[in-house]
């Protein structure tokens, strides 16, 4: 391996380290880790137990303010002492005397918090909310929370019919869906009244507010049979000359639970996607708190996390004036700081003309984010999967993804797929390998006279004579520096593709393959009980394996690596052997499915340098093929016609001197 090679791998490690610093979590986040899986679990139970507390208080006091009545006078006017108002208990016939200022909060109204519905089909589960009408909470019947997996992985339960846990996206409390307008001096959020439920049927419900005065609207919700979306309308009546249509805004807000191991990871992930109707696709920072008032109009909106996304799609768009997105991050000591993700909100701006007789339709899907399910929507939806941007987004889109999903659809494990699916593309790159070899088996028998040159121009004065020789050299015996960089900058695309799909990719959720419970998220060996930064809480095997063969492939090309020749400039030898131990840090938090794919790839490109070299080229006979090719292009004495790139360095060079033999006088 020449120098320009070793380059070529500095460069690319270096590019890998920085895409894997990038989408490291912060050093605060990593030493939080294995505190926030204990606080999670804590605060889990605590939020449990005082949501059951708070039931039973409220079912209690529900009860005794449904035993209160209003204690009247012969007039018919409700007795009141210098103490506050006078009920009786229905139940015990005795008197009650409440302070007037609390008697609001005695006797509860079923307005406070409405009534939950629930409807589903094969594929959601979905509670709506008499309160504002809306999506209270929703559940994907076909996929469960880590948590929940985890329990299963550990009592090693493993009958294929066992009923899972439906997943949790959010819950009553977590979301809004509502309409926010000006009427008669007054805001009204239809979020804060209840609705009353028009109609029913098994996979359809329609919600109806009336205002009075013939205002009314009303949320009309379908569900279809065996899918992820759901058909959402919203209708408006009555308001004409009341309500400027412009006026209405439509605001919808959701925090996702944590569902994942690595709440770190699928907190960071998560943000705010948008598709424009010119533009195209954009999205909000993942890193923190962020906002975009719209610059166009906008076709779809996403709540995306990592492995799960709600899009909502009105049939019409949203509007530009008057639209607006925002994502923000939970501070210490927020009350869903473990357990939710990042609140999503959204202000829109419905694009309506009448508020008179009108319907807005939207198109509502909850699932997966998987490639075939958000492709079959035709929207563009799969725009949300992060598989890298530009040519590396379509080699997993063109190349990866299709020949992974096929593997995979032939019913061997996941783990076995991927072991395919590297030895498919390791085949595919082998002439690129063997180049690369054979580049380097030549700069290897060269470098005893590269060695010469370097000792017959030590100076720095000589530099430019000794560039010139070498150039010399490399094209008598048919060597390039170059013939070993560029084969490995072509591989750089596939390698740092897959560095984004394995990580992204939905079919790896929840699949365990060896010790690794779950090909997503990270494997672990040795759980410390204590975070140890900045490697982590625990060990990955996967992420120690690929560290140790890139550490073997390195040594085995070790003996090409050229030392530095001018001072201050880095040991390459140094550099390439620190890399695999940085790696051991990089990876240890990321996709045991990524980690698994680097180590079988390395290991495979060392099996074939061992193979091509005992079983293929012969490093003598290569030897002698350049002996001859330098002594036939030497002229056997004859004067060779010098080439454009040399005659260039001889004029350098002359003009070099006559500038340096000028200062002198």
């Amino acid at each position: 391996m020449d120098k320009k090679t070793i380059i070529g791998l500095v460069i690319i490690g270096l590019i890998l380290s920085v895409f894997t610093i990038l989408n490291q979590p912060s050093d605060k986040e990593l030493k939080q880790q294995q505190e926030e899986a204990a606080m999670i679990d804590k605060k889990e139970k605590e939020t449990e137990k005082a949501e059951k507390k708070a039931t039973i208080i409220e079912n209690k006091k529900s009860v005794v303010a449904s035993q209160l009545k209003p204690k009247n006078d012969a007039n018919g006017k409700q007795i009141s002492t210098d103490k506050g108002l006078v009920f009786v208990n229905s139940v015990t016939k005795k008197d009650t005397v409440i302070a007037e200022s609390n008697v609001k909060n005695q006797m509860p109204s079923a307005a406070e918090k409405g009534e939950l519905i629930r409807l589903e089909n094969e594929k959601l589960i979905i509670d709506f909310s008499t309160k504002g009408g809306k999506v209270a909470a929703v559940y994907l019947k076909e996929f469960e929370s880590y948590k929940d997996y985890a329990k299963k992985t550990k009592t090693q339960k493993k009958d294929k019919n066992e009923k899972i846990t439906p997943l949790l996206l959010f819950s009553d409390g977590d979301a809004v869906n509502e309409l926010v307008f000006p009427l008669n001096g007054k805001k009204i959020k239809t979020g804060n009244y209840i609705f009353t439920v028009k109609s029913q049927t098994k996979n359809a419900i329609t919600f109806e507010l009336d205002l009075g005065d013939g205002q009314k609207i009303a949320n009309v919700y379908n569900l279809k049979k065996d899918a992820y979306d759901i058909d959402y309308a919203i209708n408006i009546d009555g308001f004409g000359g009341k309500v400027n249509p412009k006026s209405i805004k439509f605001n919808w807000e959701t925090a996702f639970k944590k569902t994942e191991r690595l709440f770190s990871e699928q907190r960071r992930v998560s943000t705010v996607c948008f598709n424009y109707e010119k533009e195209g696709f954009d999205y909000l920072s993942e890193m923190g708190d962020d906002d975009q008032v719209a610059e166009d109009k906008i076709e779809w909106i996403s709540y995306k996390q990592s492995y799960f996304s709600m899009f909502l799609r009105p049939e019409n768009g949203f509007a530009k004036n008057g639209t607006s997105l925002k994502v923000k991050q939970y501070q210490e000591g927020n009350i869903r700081e473990w357990t939710h993700l990042k609140d999503f909100s959204t202000k829109a701006n419905l694009d309506i003309d009448d508020s008179d007789n009108t319907t807005v339709k939207m198109n509502w899907f909850f699932g997966p984010n998987d490639y075939e399910t958000l492709k079959s929507y035709d929207q563009n939806y799969d725009d949300v999967l992060n598989f890298g941007w530009g040519l590396f987004r379509w080699i997993n889109l063109y190349a990866v993804q299709p020949l992974f999903n096929f593997l995979a659809s032939t019913g061997m494990g996941l783990g076995i797929a991927i072991l395919m699916l590297t030895l498919i593309l390791k085949f595919v790159l082998m002439p690129i390998q063997w180049k690369m070899f054979v580049s380097s088996a030549k700069m290897r028998i060269l470098k005893p006279e590269v060695d010469e040159l370097a000792a017959k121009y030590p100076n720095k004065a000589d530099a430019t004579k000794k560039q010139m020789e070498m150039m010399t050299l490399y094209r008598e015996s048919g060597a390039s520096p170059l013939a070993g960089c560029v084969p490995m900058l072509i591989q750089m695309p596939i390698l740092l593709a897959v560095f984004r799909f394995f990580p992204s990719a939905f079919e790896l959720r929840q699949k365990p393959f060896l010790w690794a419970e779950d090909l997503s998220s990270y494997d672990s060996v040795w759980d410390f009980g204590v975070n140890i930064w900045p490697y982590g809480d625990h060990m990955s095997l996967f992420t120690i394996l690929m560290a140790g063969t890139t550490l073997v492939y390195t040594y085995l090309n070790s003996g090409n690596m050229q030392q530095p020749q001018q001072p201050g400039m880095p040991n390459m030898k140094v550099i390439m052997y620190i890399f695999p131990f940085m790696m051991i840090f990089f990876f240890n938090n990321y996709s045991s499915g990524l980690s698994y794919y680097y180590f079988i790839s390395t290991l495979v490109s060392i099996l074939i340098m061992v193979m091509i070299k005992q079983f293929f080229v012969d490093e003598e006979k290569l030897k002698q093929k350049m002996a001859d090719r330098k002594a036939a292009n030497s002229g056997a004495g004859k004067e060779k016609k010098k080439s454009k790139f040399q005659e260039r360095i001889e004029q350098m060079q002359k003009l070099q001197q006559e500038q340096k033999n000028s200062r002198k006088k």
